[in-house]
């Protein structure tokens, strides 16, 4: 029986350690998330700073004080995570504060039982009675040994009491503990909360002034619409030129086999079967040995002149196979222009952008999101841009004050391109895009992994 208790109050203790690990795992993840928000908010505080001395930037102080309040948002959703946490913790230490003092309880009235019969038998008259009294000379040890695992019973007893008063006073520290974890993550939302209205009204504010520069702001998005549109077109104009290119050097590669399968007297298919199948030659090849340790097959791709050669393959399968774990191309820096079409608070206009528009110091490093060929670097439209193929994939680095690489240039992801420069508002940026050989652009926040 007292192997049985035993064996329940470790069990329920193990269970006990094992959920308050997981649960300060989770907690753990939640507090790093914090202090990334944080540091985040710490930026664009600074951000919001330098816009407010811009007296033509309200669409800039807007864009800042709208991020903080999202990430203002999910700091406090991860704190009240953290409370939920909390919570749990105390709720099953409460139980098995209950669980160990039922335990407790029954242990301690079983010893009293023993000390009980032992002091009524602690007559050495009774013991060598007991002992005299057996029919033989085996009943007489097994009697023996009886007393004697009596004894060893009793000694238990009174180890289980001392390990579960020692466990009990334990939980109930830890009880204690996360209760005053609680109240301060409490008054920290709190404080949080606070801040957050102070920031709506904030916006409010500039909302209302963006209503009263409703042709100033309508001038600003129209610019910032023409610049979009000469980027675009450059893009692909140069994602023609590249895509002309590859088909010309695959052209030539057929020709020279025809020819030489010609010259040998060997049956060939006409040009035009030998181009089709081209466009299917990417069909059950395999690609091995890939930086990263990654590897796919090409079965069923649809055709690309851009994946004719097992490189341009390589590096369109690569890509691919990092969507949503490709390297951001700052350090730092927050986004506060996303991907897509917009409404302007306060105004009837919409912004459309085929990238993300990151606040960042001017001077900062821009990087490569991964492994690829540079294919134009320059100004585009006042801009100065990097511009990286991977397979049928490119991404684009522009609003740049300098560049550090060439056209043609093999890069690897996390090679420097140049440093970020301003945009057209004056302010410290980045503007980055992914597109395909087809000119459709991506949501680089889902191809980016995720920073938290």
């Amino acid at each position: 029986m007292i192997k049985r208790a035993l064996f329940i109050l470790f069990s329920t203790v193990v269970l006990s350690m094992q959920a308050s690990a997981q649960a300060s795992d989770s907690r753990e993840d939640l507090q790093k998330q914090e202090q990334t928000l944080r540091k985040e908010l710490e930026e664009l505080n600074q951000l919001l700073e330098k816009t407010k001395k811009n007296k033509k930037n309200s669409l800039g102080q807007l864009e800042a004080i709208r991020s903080k309040i999202s990430k203002r948002k999910s700091l406090i959703n991860g704190i009240a995570k953290q409370v939920k946490i909390l919570d749990d913790a105390i709720y099953n230490n409460q139980l098995d504060v209950q669980r160990l003092n039922k335990d407790l309880d029954t242990l301690k009235s079983r010893y009293q039982k023993s000390i009980v019969f032992a002091y009524k038998s602690r007559s050495g008259y009774e013991y060598l009675n007991f002992l005299f009294s057996a029919g033989s000379f085996n009943d007489a040890i097994k009697r023996i040994t009886y007393l004697k695992s009596y004894r060893q019973n009793r000694e238990a007893q009174a180890s289980a009491i001392d390990l579960s008063q020692t466990d009990l006073n334990a939980k109930i520290n830890i009880l204690g503990a996360n209760k005053k974890d609680r109240l301060k993550t409490l008054v920290v939302q709190n404080e949080q909360l606070k801040v957050l209205v102070v920031d709506q009204k904030e916006q409010d504010k500039i909302v209302k002034q963006l209503k009263s520069k409703e042709q100033e702001i309508t001038a600003q998005v129209r610019q910032k619409e023409a610049q979009r549109k000469k980027m675009q077109s450059a893009l692909l104009t140069i994602i023609r030129r590249e895509t002309l290119e590859a088909e010309r050097k695959e052209k030539e590669r057929i020709a020279k086999l025809k020819s030489s399968n010609d010259a040998g007297k060997t049956p060939v298919k006409n040009n035009g079967d030998a181009i089709a199948s081209t466009k299917t030659s990417s069909k059950n090849s395999k690609v091995g040995n890939v930086e990263g340790g990654l590897t796919s097959t090409t079965d069923n791709r649809p055709y690309s002149a851009l994946e004719t050669t097992e490189e341009g393959r390589e590096a369109s399968i690569l890509f691919e196979n990092n969507r949503g774990n490709l390297p951001w191309p700052v350090d730092r820096g927050n986004v506060y222009i996303h991907f897509g079409v917009e409404n302007i608070p306060g105004t009837k206009l919409n912004r459309k952008s085929d990238g993300i528009e990151l606040a960042l110091p001017k001077g900062s490093s821009v990087k490569s999101v991964a492994n690829g060929v540079v294919k134009y670097t320059g100004d585009i439209n006042g801009d100065l841009t990097v511009f990286i193929q991977h397979g049928k994939y490119f991404s684009t680095y522009t609003h740049l004050s300098s560049i550090n690489v060439s056209k043609d240039q093999e890069v690897r992801a996390g090679t420097t391109l140049g440093k970020s420069g301003i945009n057209l508002d004056g302010e410290g940026a980045l503007l980055f895009m992914i597109n395909n050989e087809k000119g459709v652009f991506f949501d680089p926040e889902s191809w980016l992994k995720n920073r938290r």
